[in-house]
Parts: C-alpha cells; sequence; structure tokens
C-alpha cells in the first residue's frame, strides 16, 4: 500500500506539483507576516543522504546512544481523562500544540530509545505536518485524521503508520473509555517503517549554558483551555511537570519533565479544518522568526528562535545571536501563541 502510494505521488503532474510548491510557500512565510490565514500542504522535502555517518552525539539529547535509530513521532492525548500518559518519559523531544478549544495535544519524537507503550495516542493536525518535515522522512503514528486532511498526510514526507496501517501494533487497554485508552508498541510500529529515517540536525545545540541567565524556579505556559507548569528540581537536575496545577505523573512511575524546556513564541491562527462539534484546529506557524525562552539548570534565559524553511531545524539563540546550548537529555518544546492566549 505504502509503495503504490509513493508510486502515486512520484507519478504527479508537473501542474500539481508547481501548484503544491507555491501552497507550500505561503505557509513557510515569517512568523510576524500578516498575510492571509490558512493552512497549505506542508513542505514536501525528503531525508538527506542515506549513507551518511552518525553524527558524535543524538542531535535530539546530546547523547551517545541510538545514533542511527529511526525516528518516530506519535500522537498523544494531553487532558484530564489521558492522564497518566505512557511512554512520555522515554521521548527524546516533546512537543505541547494547542488544538481546538483551547486544549493542548502532545508529540512525542523517539529515537535514542524506546517504551515499552505509548499512548493515549491520538489524532495528527495539521501543525504536526509543519513540523515534522525537518526531521526527514520519521515514522508517524496517530489514531486518524479528519478526511480533508488525508490528502496532506499523504503529500507529507513521513511514513504514515496511523491506526489505520499499524495493524496489531496498535491496541486497547485499561479502565479509561475510548478514544481514550489506544496505545501502541514503538517496536512494532517501526516495523510497519522499515525505511523510517535516522536523527538529523535539527538545531539543537547542546552544552554550557550561556552566561547570564535569570534564576527560575517555575514557569507556567497558559493556553485558552489548559496550562502546564514546569518547576526546576535540584536533585533531580531537571523541570518537573505540572498539569492544572497538579504534578504530570508517567504511568509507569514518576513525574514527567525534561532538562530542557524551550517555551516558543509562534503565531498561531485558524486552519480551514475544524472537529465534530465545529471548533476551528489551529495552525501554529513554526517557520520563520520569534522570540522564545530557554529554561535550564534552574535559569531562564530570553532567546529568538529562527526555521528558514520547514526541511530545516529551529534553532535557538541569545538575543546577540549566540547558540544556546542545552542540557543534555530530554528537550521539551511548548509553542505558545506569540500574543496572549487565544483560541484563533
Amino acid at each position: 500500500m505504502r509503495i503504490a502510494r509513493e508510486t502515486a505521488l512520484r507519478g504527479r503532474t508537473a501542474a500539481g506539483i508547481a501548484a503544491l510548491t507555491a501552497l507550500a510557500g505561503g505557509l513557510a512565510a515569517c512568523s510576524d507576516d500578516r498575510g492571509p490565514e490558512g493552512a497549505a500542504p506542508p513542505h514536501a522535502g525528503g531525508t538527506g543522504p542515506s549513507g551518511a555517518a552518525a553524527p558524535a552525539t543524538h542531535p535530539f539529547t546530546g547523547g551517545r546512544t541510538g545514533l542511527r535509530n529511526p525516528v518516530l513521532a506519535v500522537k498523544i492525548e494531553n487532558t484530564a481523562p489521558a492522564l497518566p500518559q505512557s511512554g512520555v518519559s522515554a521521548a527524546d523531544i516533546v512537543y505541547v500544540e494547542q488544538v481546538e478549544g483551547g486544549e493542548t495535544r502532545l508529540m512525542a519524537v523517539y529515537s535514542s530509545r524506546l517504551p515499552r507503550r505509548v499512548g493515549p495516542v491520538r489524532s495528527a493536525r495539521i501543525s504536526d505536518l509543519h513540523i515534522l518535515p525537518q526531521f526527514g522522512r520519521p515514522a508517524f503514528a496517530f489514531s486518524g485524521v479528519q478526511s480533508k486532511m488525508k490528502k496532506y498526510i499523504r503529500e507529507a514526507p513521513v511514513y504514515d503508520i496511523s491506526q489505520d496501517n499499524g495493524g496489531a501494533a496498535y491496541f486497547r487497554a485499561g479502565p479509561k473509555p475510548i478514544p481514550y485508552n489506544l496505545y501502541a508498541d514503538p517496536r512494532n510500529l517501526l516495523k510497519q517503517a522499515p525505511q523510517a529515517g535516522p536523527p538529523r540536525d535539527i538545531g539543537f545545540r547542546f552544552g554550557p549554558a550561556p552566561e547570564g541567565g535569570r534564576p527560575t524556579r517555575s514557569f507556567t505556559a497558559r493556553w485558552p483551555a489548559a496550562t502546564m507548569g514546569f518547576t526546576w528540581s535540584a536533585a533531580q537536575r531537571r523541570w518537573l511537570a505540572s498539569w492544572g496545577g497538579r504534578p504530570d505523573l508517567a504511568a509507569e512511575g514518576g513525574r514527567l519533565g525534561g532538562r530542557t524546556i524551550v517555551v516558543q513564541y509562534a503565531r498561531t491562527t485558524r486552519s480551514p479544518f475544524h472537529d465534530f462539534l465545529g471548533s476551528y484546529t489551529p495552525l501554529i506557524h513554526t517557520t520563520g522568526t520569534g522570540r522564545a525562552l530557554v529554561l535550564r539548570d534552574g535559569k531562564s534565559y530570553q532567546a529568538r528562535w529562527s526555521r528558514p524553511t520547514e526541511a530545516q531545524g529551529t534553532t535557538y539563540t541569545t538575543p546577540d545571536g549566540k547558540p544556546i546550548g542545552f542540557a543534555p537529555g530530554q528537550v521539551w518544546v511548548v509553542l505558545l501563541n506569540d500574543g496572549k492566549p487565544r483560541i484563533p
């Protein structure tokens, strides 16, 4: 099925490719662009050279394990009925994205290690397809997508291992009602995408902290209908997450959180898509430039983010342009509207 799909994509007409490129180019505008709102098909960039040598350290974590492991991204529910979640603590990167109604959803990215199970797995959103091209061609696991978005999934540079294609890798477990009881086995998921690309540079830099910084005990991220907090733990040398004012626990035990928390402010607009209740799906503009706050080692650092195109990674620098080194380990990228929390 995937081979047929890729053949079909390669056989698109020149006119169709031109139209897709023009639409994608419109969305890749800077976050400060005030042009027409809407969502276009994401950039269809491919992976880097398959024969490239493994990096000295993992580009997602700064560690030395899993340097050639394939990249897997999984959509995970992030509302009260889904908690505690499975597998989030093992992710290399955790993206927090606004969805309909001002709630949030996670996209966990794995490569250096895999958990035994991950979930609750939920459906994809258009913003995912604009974040993922920087990873080359990863495997992408999700539980479904609204019908109008299916063509964008087919055209995106990902291996679709959704519930429709993942077979026995997905299963229901535990006492939670549908849709909060769907989980997946990451190893079985990757068997469905044997060509998923290895990790590559996505702009992160790991190393000593920048000079200065403001001592920071905690930070609270706010969306229209959700909050997440991050409190520094000197004992654990990481930021401990909370959800709605309560500790954000992992199903495997312990508290969720990361060594580095990146708060990235990005323009959030209304996409053409909406849920069955009529609530419009936010579109998070993750190309261009904008402001950010980087939390590490009990301090916060004012930063700027830059991502020229969807095929490129996102760099984070100090206001005077110096790269900001992240603490080796799990990174959370918390995407907030550039301005007050709003439902577009």
